[in-house]
């Protein structure tokens, strides 16, 4: 039952990360109070974080725990204001002037002249701007609808600065001015969720009207229990591992760190290939399920053997170890040439392999540039894909 002012939507916090589990969404307690805070407050709430962190889902998580409509207004840069609020149905305007043309005629008829006559139809006005005529956008839906709400402003920062101006009376009020009506306020407040990926500051007016939380990446434990509860196929002791591999990902400098759904859907991956356990191979082969960069790919590649397995040994001089891949990878080409030097200290070599900044610029190719000697995905992605790994697995 949706809540209102004398049954509200949760009891407490725990009952918050009940709701939310049994909705696929899991919280943590600081999350969870915030979102409890909102919804005995009649605050909005303004998520900001790195992009894949579940600040989309919780809306949807609320709307399905508290049994509220979900309504969603995705910003965009040089959005404008009708199509965050409403529009005129210009063209039933239209249509329903042409039917009652006959009806005007009978309206003006008598009219001593062309004033008088113009007068006569200015007064019938409001018959085409009413309610029958108006278009709702999120905004006012959220506030005139007859059921309550979870109104979703996603992706804020990404709008201009004018939107988010048209937004503060929303917000404070829950009301939408329509010039040509009046004022709608809202009978039953809607549960406002904002998010922002930071890819630009938001005005303090908008952050004081909201409750503010940052989420950041989840710790080990509650990202495996996320893995868990979507029900990936994967196994425990896999899913464990594919987690703290996953960390590792994130503490390199990549342009795109792997989201939690992401994780979820390496980890689906996998199963769908029938891994048991991971190995570099397997984690190499399948990457670029989180990897949506090349140069992160690279960067991830070197490293995936480690991540792997942390005790694992190098093989010895002269063999291929860019990459954990078996003999004859078409990534052969890219290796380490010890030259002269008989014994190689294997930590020293992974060390070397993880210091930032090793390779100049035409490593990866610079743009512009003509063929360089670098890692590609060229014929290599063949051997990497799923069905290839699907086949080795059943050779």
């Amino acid at each position: 039952m949706p809540a209102t002012p004398d049954n509200p939507a949760f009891g407490s916090v725990e009952d918050v990360a009940e709701r939310f589990a049994a909705h696929g969404y899991i919280a943590d307690r600081r999350l969870a109070t915030t979102v409890f805070l909102q919804t005995r407050l009649d605050k909005p709430l303004l998520l900001e974080g790195p992009a894949g962190v579940g600040k989309t889902e919780l809306a949807k998580a609320l709307a399905a725990a508290t049994g509220r409509r979900l309504l969603r207004l995705q910003c965009y840069e040089g959005q404008d204001e009708s199509r965050a609020l409403y529009e005129w149905d210009y063209g039933k305007q239209l249509l329903y002037t042409q039917m009652l043309r006959d009806k005007i005629g009978d309206l003006t008829a008598d009219a001593p002249d062309l004033a008088s006559a113009v007068l006569r139809i200015e007064e019938q006005d409001s018959v085409f701007f009413s309610d029958r005529f108006l278009a709702p956008r999120p905004l006012l839906d959220a506030v005139r609808g007859e059921q309550p709400a979870v109104l979703l402003i996603d992706e804020v920062d990404r709008a201009d600065e004018a939107l988010e101006a048209v937004l503060l009376e929303c917000l404070a009020e829950y009301q939408v001015s329509v010039p040509e009506i009046g004022t709608y306020t809202a009978k039953i407040p809607p549960y406002v969720v904002l998010t922002s990926n930071n890819t630009r500051d938001l005005s303090a007016a908008l952050k004081r009207r909201c409750l503010h939380l940052f989420l950041e990446y989840p710790e080990a434990e509650r990202e495996l229990e996320i893995v868990r509860s979507k029900d990936t196929g994967l196994p425990e002791a896999a899913a464990r591992h594919l987690v703290d591999v996953v960390r590792g990902l994130r503490a390199l400098p990549l342009r795109k760190s792997p989201s939690i759904s992401e994780t979820v859907d390496w980890a689906r991956t996998l199963a769908v290939l029938g891994v048991d356990e991971l190995d570099p191979a397997v984690l190499a082969d399948t990457a670029n399920v989180v990897l949506k960069y090349e140069r992160d790919l690279h960067r991830a590649l070197e490293v995936l053997p480690r991540l792997a397995d942390p005790n694992r040994t190098l093989p010895e001089p002269g063999h291929h170890h860019g990459h954990p891949h078996h003999t004859g990878h078409p990534h052969a080409d890219h290796h380490h040439d010890h030259g002269e030097h008989g014994d190689v200290d294997g930590r020293a070599v992974r060390a070397a392999m993880d210091q930032q900044g090793r390779h100049d610029e035409n490593y990866y190719g610079a743009p512009g540039a003509g063929p360089t000697h670098r890692t590609t995905p060229g014929a290599g992605q063949g051997a990497r894909s799923f069905a290839a790994i699907a086949r080795r697995r059943t050779d």
